[in-house]
């Protein structure tokens, strides 16, 4: 382990938990990933693995059967693990925000039915916000939801779930507007329903249709899908927290700590990016010395190097402040966009390092070039962590009167 990137003030537990997870990226993780990644293949292997370190309920409170660690060591774990893949931290991202809003919002019924299964990898979590004409814009949502009885009936078409094929639980927003008056602002007219289903594609359940993975550019590996939803119906005890009105809040909440993995996400595959560049520029040689010798590249391993530590810290940062219970929108928006635009050029650094060698298949730097442009628009586009950030400030550094 090098010096950049380390993280004060650990507990040994903490620690011990760490290096248990970066033995097993070293050892089961990285020398598969490429292979894996260029099929396009479900890593199973791997997930079974991290389903026996338990890392699945990490953060899930010791009485549902999780180890009931903090937001700073999912954080720190999800860095070492997308040092390894980035597609595997997206596996267990997923999971982890529907297992956080479960636990946070969740009746108590909801989390003794799906939170101890939760813990040990059985149920695998996804959760489903945008649409196939909405981007970025979540309150333009038009799935829907309607009382029938005792159940609702869902109808709608969802896009780009992570996890959506080999999930058996997902968290998807729809609108309801039962009890909600004409006029109501529309983030007040939606609701979070827990839909159960089985792993795989095509008709899933009555009602439900996973049609396929979606062909990407990166971030292969882990499934990324439509969800859609033709007189899906839900018993009215799956509505997250029992009341409907409340999906947008529930799921803002459980956005703004994804924020800080998608930023833990960028800390890591820039790592393993500087990693690959250092250890690159002192084998290579032109002009009779190793290229690590010559002053521009010099420039840009300095560069990488300070992106790499700088984000690591606002991103623990941000864990740290969510943990002692303190608002941390802002601190959380500003470590995922500068996480994401450092891993990005950090990446694209080590690339150039690489000279035409970068180009090829089998450098792995290849790999991470494609996967580091996910992290500018996942968990909200570096766009609207700009909006985010700009409100925050404006409401702190507001003028008096």
């Amino acid at each position: 382990m090098g010096r950049l990137a380390q993280t004060e003030g650990l507990t040994d537990i903490q620690r011990e938990i760490l290096a248990t997870v970066r033995e097993f990226v070293d050892k089961e993780i990285i020398p598969v990933a490429t292979e894996l990644e260029h099929r396009d293949e479900y890593p199973t292997r791997i997930v079974e693995g991290l389903k026996e370190l338990g890392l699945f309920g990490l953060m899930i409170p010791e009485e549902y059967g999780g180890l009931g660690e903090s937001l700073l060591t999912y954080a720190l774990c999800v860095e070492e693990i997308a040092r390894g893949w980035m597609s595997v931290s997206g596996i267990v991202n997923t999971h982890f925000i529907v297992a956080y809003m479960l636990k946070q919002h969740g009746t108590q019924e909801q989390r003794d039915h799906f939170l101890p299964r939760m813990a040990t990898g059985e149920v695998r979590g996804a959760f489903s916000m945008s649409e196939p004409g909405l981007g970025s814009d979540v309150s333009a949502i038009t799935s829907k939801g309607v009382r029938d009885g005792e159940e609702y009936v869902l109808n709608g078409q969802k896009m780009w779930l992570t996890n959506g094929g080999s999930s058996n639980l997902v968290a998807v927003l729809c609108r309801t507007d039962e009890g909600h008056p004409e006029g109501t602002a529309p983030h007040k007219s939606m609701t979070t329903f827990l839909v159960e289903k089985e792993p795989g594609f095509g008709q899933v359940k009555p009602g439900l249709t996973i049609p396929g993975k979606i062909d990407k550019m990166g971030y292969k590996g882990v499934d990324t899908t439509e969800l859609i939803m033709d007189g899906l119906r839900l018993p009215a005890d799956r509505v997250l927290g029992g009341a409907t009105g409340r999906g947008f809040y529930q799921m803002m909440d459980g956005v703004e700590v994804g924020r800080v993995n998608v930023a833990a996400r960028g800390c890591g595959v820039a790592q393993r990016a500087f990693e690959l560049g250092v250890s690159y520029a002192q084998q290579r040689q032109t002009f009779g010395k190793p290229i690590a010798q010559h002053q521009a590249i010099q420039f840009k391993l300095a560069e990488m190097g300070t992106k790499v530590e700088a984000a690591h810290a606002m991103m623990v940062n941000a864990a740290r402040k969510k943990d002692s219970g303190q608002r941390n929108d802002l601190e959380a928006g500003m470590a995922k966009y500068l996480a994401s635009e450092y891993c990005k050029e950090v990446v694209e650094d080590a690339f150039r390092i690489h000279g035409g060698y970068g180009f090829s298949k089998e450098y792995e730097i290849e790999r991470l070039y494609r996967e580091a442009p996910m992290l500018l628009i996942g968990e909200g586009t570096a766009e609207i962590q700009k909006m985010i950030i700009g409100r925050r400030l404006l409401e702190e550094y507001r003028l008096p009167g």
